[in-house]
């Protein structure tokens, strides 16, 4: 019997099946999808940094040097310099003592959660955090506990019953990848110190994009030095791959020696390495490209609710446009597509049933002619599809 087949034609009555698309060109405003150009708003590239020429220089440089693959773990030999000098830079940028980098930020994640608390340990996650942050909850063997999506009330009242817990952690993402909103993160500071719980805070999509040097989310809200776990991320602002903790070096040093998915992982390799190192150093001598950016988030939003389009009350440069309904949601996704921008349709498992949405993302790099551009063809699309008037 063919499980497989079972298990795809399930999804596929379901209306979940997913396919990939074929991109052939750089993540820059405008990219090539089998042969024709559509406007990019899917991309987490916020700052435009994987194409910016500087950067790519950098990378050419460290490959002429270093070679292609890092030939090892970082506790055997793939340890190079240039790990360590973006560690100590990354650490400087998030106002910390040390940084730890990752293969990915799922791994980061992984990696924390398994490492810094146990059986004796709770974890209180909000109902929305990330995938990674849910799978590190399940294997730390922690009690998971989640409270609703921002609720403080709910969160308290967790905290007032779980003191018979050896460490209570309680765990958020700075922004929500898929509301596009933000962690009330001084409230969940403010009861943390409260009841004595430690926090981590997974700042994937606020690095590079929130606070006046583009620091994130505990920059935004001037929480430097409150937060005990910093997750971050090297594959969106900063344009390469990766991911990193931030927080003391006592924690640091514990992770090196203790979390699985850093230990028995190849090294990035030093040209991935050398990208987040350039684009990191970039954005903190290009003030402008934070003002680009929401130049361009704003002209969007308006834009798109001025057509009638709802959105959810976004704080960073993740624009959803709710639907609702996950059929009507992937045939707005793909008429965008024929008519010439790619923007994701997100529906259920990823999102709750009846919040089927178009996620949107800027970037710095888009132009206001790409803007404009975009949103004539939304106009277009959604009352020919009898979303808008």
């Amino acid at each position: 019997m063919n499980f497989w087949n079972q298990e795809l034609s399930l999804l596929k009555a379901e209306g979940l099946h997913r396919e990939l698309k074929r991109l052939e060109s750089s993540q820059s405003p405008r990219v090539i999808i089998d042969n024709r150009e559509v406007i990019m708003l899917a991309s987490n590239n916020y700052l435009g940094l994987s194409t910016e020429q500087e950067i790519k220089e950098a990378v050419i440089r460290v490959i002429q040097k270093y070679g292609t693959g890092s030939g090892g773990s970082r506790l055997t030999t793939g340890n190079y310099d240039l790990h360590e000098q973006l560690e100590k830079e990354l650490a400087d940028f998030k106002n910390t003592e040390d940084a730890l980098v990752f293969n990915t930020g799922y791994m980061a994640n992984l990696g924390v959660l398994a490492t810094v608390v146990g059986s004796e340990d709770v974890i209180i996650s909000d109902k929305l955090n990330h995938a990674s942050i849910i799978d590190g909850c399940r294997l730390s063997k922690a009690k998971f506990l989640v409270y609703k999506h921002g609720n403080l009330a709910r969160l308290e009242n967790i905290l007032k019953r779980s003191s018979k817990y050896r460490r209570r952690l309680i765990v958020t993402d700075g922004v929500f990848s898929m509301d596009g909103d933000l962690a009330p993160l001084p409230e969940i500071v403010e009861l943390a110190e409260k009841y004595q719980a430690l926090v981590m805070v997974d700042d994937a999509h606020g690095t590079g994009v929130l606070g006046s040097k583009g620091a994130g989310t505990i920059e935004h809200f001037g929480l430097e030095g409150k937060i005990d776990i910093q997750i971050g991320t090297l594959s969106k602002a900063l344009a390469a791959e990766g991911g990193f903790v931030a927080g003391s070096k006592d924690l640091i040093e514990l992770l090196r020696n203790k979390a699985r998915s850093f230990i028995y992982s190849t090294a990035l390799a030093p040209a991935t390495i050398a990208a987040s190192l350039a684009s990191l150093r970039y954005l903190q001598s290009h003030p402008e490209l934070f003002k680009n950016l929401w130049r361009n988030v704003n002209l969007l939003k308006d834009g798109l609710e001025d057509l009638g389009y709802e959105l959810l009350p976004s704080n960073s440069a993740i624009i959803p446009i709710m639907i609702g309904d996950r059929e009507k949601t992937m045939e707005l996704s793909k008429a965008l597509l024929v008519e010439g921008v790619l923007a994701s349709g997100i529906r259920p498992p990823t999102v709750a049933e009846g919040t089927s949405r178009i996620r949107v993302t800027v970037m710095a790099s888009h132009s206001v002619t790409d803007i404009e551009e975009v949103l004539d063809i939304f106009a277009r699309v959604g009352r020919e599809l009898k979303l808008i008037r």
